[in-house]
């Protein structure tokens, strides 16, 4: 497991590199398809890895805890062995879940006492319980559990979830570094920065986090409701306090036309739920802006969704037909869409990570327009 800079852009800061894991080398900067319950929904494995070239996927701990259990999947062979993907696996602590549960959970120092919301049964997890059970899944990388406050919240209580991450991170990490010593494992754990939108936390918070010298740090708390300018602001304010050697991961960002800013500001992994869940819903991204595939011009168009992509979906389908599937309910329209919408948001990062190698990264970011990279 080591990470490598291999160009870095003198105007923005942005960087390219190379993330070696046990399951493949991840070119960053990259974003990080959702596969929450061990799939990313409506895509076999076989168009992750041969259609989009998905180099790193993430995975749900909370989730993957409640069904089927972590134990059933460590003796099937940990997620990798479990749903057959040879690649590299990021999953959450399961932290943000928790948290949104709102009245099903108590919080204690010790850790999140919860109410599971398929059945009610009562579950602690605690900073060393989510390390094991991330040992168990056997992801790549592993996130530190932490206290994720809402949107708005009071400075008082923004400052007191951020003391107790870091206390949390504390114990979770010496928990992992003895687990670690003791069998090996080449998984890594990252930490994550919160302090909402209070710079002053963030700063308290990143510097108390990287005494502990982790192979990677995140910055949480963002996409809970707050504008993205206010998300960008604290992401520019934070990845400067992080160490420069370590790869950095914003969670749970961003819109296309997002990507290259947050790259700009020096982040190296990103994920979001958007590109498969909007198409779903029938919105899909293209070169030329968004397309909302249910309205009515589209009812007998000839054209590929996007003439510009090159993914299966366009090649293959017209845009009247892709209506008729969203039209008709059928189950179809998810796979093609979901494609169509992930290969848009790779690609756009494979565009963002040249541009870096070639040097052209500061004038791509000026040529963003409308959500898309000119």
């Amino acid at each position: 497991m080591r990470f490598e800079i291999q160009a870095e852009c003198p105007v923005t800061g942005a960087r390219a590199g190379l993330l070696h894991t046990p399951h493949g080398v991840v070119e960053t900067p990259a974003f990080m398809p959702v596969g929450t319950q061990a799939t990313v929904k409506g895509v076999l494995q076989r168009d992750l890895v041969g259609e989009l070239d998905a180099r790193i996927i993430l995975a749900n701990t909370y989730h993957l805890f409640l069904r089927p259990g972590h134990e059933l999947i460590r003796a099937l062979g940990g997620l990798h062995g479990f749903m057959a993907w040879d690649r590299a696996i990021l999953t959450d602590s399961g932290g943000f879940q928790v948290f949104s549960l709102s009245g099903l959970r108590r919080i204690s120092e010790e850790g999140v006492l919860f109410r599971s919301h398929l059945n009610g049964d009562p579950y602690l997890f605690t900073p060393a319980s989510t390390v094991d059970v991330q040992l168990a899944l056997g992801s790549d990388i592993m996130m530190m559990l932490d206290e994720c406050p809402p949107w708005p919240v009071e400075r008082d209580a923004a400052a007191e979830a951020m003391r107790r991450t870091v206390r949390w991170a504390r114990a979770g990490y010496a928990h992992y570094c003895q687990r670690k010593n003791e069998t090996g494992t080449e998984q890594l754990l990252f930490p994550i920065v919160q302090g909402s939108m209070f710079r002053d936390l963030r700063t308290e918070c990143a510097a108390a986090l990287t005494e502990l010298d982790a192979d990677g740090y995140a910055i949480g708390g963002l996409s809970v409701g707050e504008p993205r300018e206010v998300s960008m602001e604290v992401t520019e304010h934070t990845v400067p306090l992080l160490p420069r050697n370590r790869p950095r991961y914003v969670m749970g960002v961003g819109m296309p036309e997002e990507l290259p800013q947050y790259v700009a500001r020096g982040v190296d992994l990103m994920d979001c739920v958007l590109p498969s869940r909007n198409a779903r819903n029938g919105c899909l991204f293209t070169s030329e802006g968004r397309v909302i595939i249910k309205q009515a011009r589209y009812r007998d168009d000839p054209a590929p969704l996007d003439p510009a992509c090159s993914c299966y979906t366009c090649r293959t389908h017209s845009r009247a037909y892709l209506r008729h599937l969203f039209q008709a309910g059928e189950m179809l329209f998810s796979t093609l869409a979901t494609i169509h919408n992930l290969k848009h948001y790779l690609d756009t990062m494979r565009r963002i990570r040249q541009a870096i190698l070639l040097g052209t990264f500061a004038e791509l970011v000026d040529g963003v327009r409308s959500g898309r990279l000119e």
